[in-house]
């Protein structure tokens, strides 16, 4: 393509020849805490929980291979509540699930055995039975997020879904970036309306592919090949394709024992802002180049 016109905000200039598919942030296991106060640039940077507790927080989830995503209700802010929501989810096939529980403040998620997230659920709080929906909303991390963020989440509450606007999920030049716990499907560009009838589906068990980035607990190559898959499978269940392998071929398995080979590459996009106001860099689209039935 030409040159790119940089005065574009990122998201404009990702929506340009950026392919979705492929681009969700690699997460497995989600720790998610309700926090109403300044969230910061980013969510272990000091300032939600100063640097004494944010040390003791970032060493207890990189340690568990847990993401720490910070939220609060669509609109809601101040420190009104004596208690805050907090999420657990692990987003793999084989073992999906999402509790939660409530704390008096975030250092209670220090007495947490994080490292339980990596298994089946582990009856640390109530099961969550219907998808929750996140929404990110971080402005202060991208601007691009709170313009197109925070309309999604307003017409999904006014909807009267399970929503809730969060922290940073990885990739603001695909906002509104929408994921859905506790699978971790990831979703970019859609509408308010369009958001709405996903989230709709989501609850009768359907995936929604239009907008769809992909299933975090795969690779960019996995996610795309996942994709390219249900394309060809629409009744597939939430939880019913595995993905296999590594480098340019990836094996799809359904749970019925059908299997397919996937071939991706990784195609070079010209340089853009990755982020409103960043130097422009190359990024990576995940294509797939064929799916043959095994």
């Amino acid at each position: 393509m030409g040159s790119i016109d940089l005065d574009l905000r990122c998201a404009e200039i990702s929506a340009l020849d950026e392919p979705l598919p492929g681009t969700t942030a690699a997460v497995q296991r989600w720790l998610c805490l309700e926090h109403r106060g300044a969230w910061g640039r980013d969510v272990l940077d000091g300032t939600a929980f100063g640097p004494e507790l944010t040390a003791m927080l970032r060493a207890a989830t990189e340690a568990a291979g847990v993401r720490l995503m910070l939220m609060h209700r669509p609109g809601r802010s101040g420190n009104e509540a004596p208690k805050s929501t907090v999420l657990l989810a692990n987003s793999t096939p084989e073992q999906s699930w999402c509790e939660t529980l409530t704390v008096s403040g975030p250092s209670d998620l220090l007495d947490l055995d994080l490292t339980l997230l990596a298994g089946d659920a582990p009856g640390l709080g109530t099961p969550v039975l219907d998808p929750v929906t996140l929404v990110c909303t971080h402005g202060k991390r991208d601007v691009c997020c709170a313009l197109w963020g925070r309309p999604i989440a307003a017409s999904l509450a006014a909807a009267g879904q399970d929503v809730w606007e969060c922290s940073h999920t990885g990739g603001h030049r695909f906002a509104p970036s929408m994921i859905s716990l506790p699978t971790g499907y990831s979703w970019g560009r859609l509408d308010a309306l369009e958001s709405v009838h996903a989230v709709t589906e989501l609850a009768a068990g359907r995936l929604p592919l239009h907008g769809l980035r992909g299933r975090g607990c795969w690779d960019a190559a996995g996610q795309a090949a996942e994709i390219a898959v249900r394309g060809l499978v629409p009744d597939a269940q939430l939880n019913d394709l595995d993905v296999t392998g590594d480098g340019d071929t990836r094996t799809v398995g359904h749970a019925d024992g059908r299997r397919w080979s996937v071939d991706v590459a990784l195609e070079t996009l010209p340089a853009r802002a990755v982020s409103c106001g960043a130097s422009p860099k190359p990024v990576q689209a995940a294509r797939v180049l064929g799916v043959t039935a095994l």
